[in-house]
Parts: structure tokens; C-alpha cells; sequence
């Protein structure tokens, strides 16, 4: 998780610092236009329009995220980053707990019967995910009994529980963090414009502008943070809870063939 948590800031900062120079190249490549263009009101009637429609999605994101200042940007961005490595963590952390519990069994079960116990254990040791640990700490208290086996299953159920739902937590802040960074942002904005109000002596869209922009942008940007970080929150808690039904029906199968192996055995 460090490793990529890294990776996606040493990203973000790369991309943060380019986007100055790239507004900058922007401003200049403009002002150039503008000096050589022989008509300047025919210029400035079509050739906005046209510059505005060739701008990409990628190049309009990055002039509103420097407008919207970077003191109250860059805090948005770093909780997307961080909530994005959260997700990917337990992305690959699920998949790699998701096992064929039925197909598990059966070999469990041909073990057993073949080579017993510690084949069965073998297998389970060599199986990754949660299910083969519960079975494997099942299988390794066979010989105390049925209710030895029961409580060791429960107890390590719920610990592969608590490591399935590890992170969710900050994940959870994030979405709820985000929306009241933005909404602070739009409060400071909001003083702003009228600060500026106040000393221009005047209400005119030039003055109040700086602050409204900077109290919207904030508000939006932390918004799309909150909607994506809630979208990825929602597939994470629907995919543990999937897992944690899915590892309970196989610890319950699993009780039955032990009861039936030790009923054989005797």
C-alpha cells in the first residue's frame, strides 16, 4: 500500500507543477496571437470562440483547478490521491481473497479421504485467502473435537473480517472530509468577494469575481472527490460483504464434512 500510495503522489505532483508553466505557455502563445493578428476585433469576435472550442476536457480541468487557487486545490487533490490509493489497495486485497469455496471443499474433502489430515492441511496451507485459513485452522484442531474446531473457525472468521474491512474506515473520511474542505474553501471565497466589495466601493462582476470563482470551484471540485471516493466505497463494502457471506457458508460446510470425516474415522 506505501508503494503505491507514493507512486500516486510523486504522480500528482508532477502533474500540479506542470500546470503552471502550462497555463503560462497558454498566456503566452495568446498574447502572440493577438500581436500578429492583422484585425483585432475580428479576433477577438470569432477567434475566442475558436480557441475555446479547440481547448481539450484536460486542458479546461487544469485552468479551473488553477483558478481555483492552490492553497485550497491542492488539499482536494491529495485526499482524491489518497483515497484512490486506499481503493486500489483493497481492489487488489479482495481479489486476492476471493477464492472458489466450492471447488476448495471438494479438494478438501478428496484430501481427507485420500491422504487425510495432513494433506488437507497441506492443501489449505497452499491456498491463499481467508476461506483456506479458516479451513486450514479447523483441520489443525481435528483432534480436540468438534467444539475445539467450531470456536477456532469463529475466532479466525472474524479476525479475516476485520482485515477484509481494514482501511474502509479512511476511506469513509475522505468522502466525508472532502465536501467540508470545498465548503470552507466557498466560505473564504465568499469573504473574499466581499472584502473586495468593500474596498473597490462598488458591486460590479470584475470585483466580486476572484472570490465567487475561487468559493465554486472549490465547492465542485470537492464534490466530484466526495461522489468518486463514495462510488469506489460502495463496490468495496458490496464486495466484503459478498466475500464475509460467501467464507460463513463455507466455514458451515466446512463443520459438516469434519463431523462427517471424524463419524468415518471411528
Amino acid at each position: 500500500m506505501k508503494k503505491i500510495f507514493v507512486l500516486f503522489s510523486l504522480v500528482a505532483f508532477i502533474c500540479f507543477a506542470a500546470m503552471p508553466s502550462v497555463a503560462f505557455a497558454q498566456e503566452v502563445e495568446n498574447t502572440e496571437t493577438e500581436q500578429t493578428e492583422s484585425d483585432y476585433e475580428s479576433y477577438t469576435s470569432l477567434g475566442d470562440d475558436n480557441v475555446a472550442e479547440d481547448k481539450t476536457f484536460h486542458q479546461v480541468l487544469k485552468e479551473k483547478f488553477i483558478e481555483g487557487g492552490a492553497p485550497w486545490m491542492a488539499p482536494i487533490l491529495l485526499l482524491l490521491i489518497l483515497g484512490l490509493a486506499l481503493v486500489i489497495e483493497r481492489v487488489i486485497y479482495l481479489t486476492m481473497s476471493t477464492t472458489n469455496t466450492k471447488n476448495l471443499l471438494k479438494k478438501v474433502e478428496d484430501a481427507l479421504e485420500n491422504g487425510g489430515v495432513e494433506e488437507a492441511k497441506e492443501l489449505c496451507r497452499n491456498t491463499r485467502g481467508p476461506v483456506a485459513s479458516i479451513f486450514y485452522q479447523g483441520l489443525d484442531h481435528m483432534d480436540d473435537g468438534i467444539e475445539s474446531v467450531e470456536k477456532s473457525i469463529v475466532s479466525l472468521g472474524a479476525i479475516a473480517t476485520a482485515r477484509l474491512e481494514k482501511n474502509m474506515s479512511w476511506i469513509s473520511f475522505i468522502i466525508a472530509v472532502s465536501p467540508m474542505v470545498g465548503f470552507l474553501g466557498t466560505a473564504v471565497g465568499m469573504v473574499m468577494a466581499f472584502d473586495a466589495i468593500e474596498a473597490a466601493g462598488d458591486i460590479s462582476p470584475t470585483v466580486v469575481a476572484g472570490g465567487m470563482k475561487v468559493a465554486l470551484l472549490t465547492t465542485v471540485f470537492a464534490l466530484i472527490v466526495a461522489i468518486i471516493t463514495q462510488l469506489f466505497y460502495n463496490y468495496l463494502a458490496a464486495k466484503i460483504e459478498s466475500l464475509v457471506d460467501d467464507m460463513e457458508n463455507a466455514s458451515i460446510d466446512f463443520v459438516d464434512l469434519v463431523v462427517k470425516h471424524i463419524r468415518n474415522s471411528k
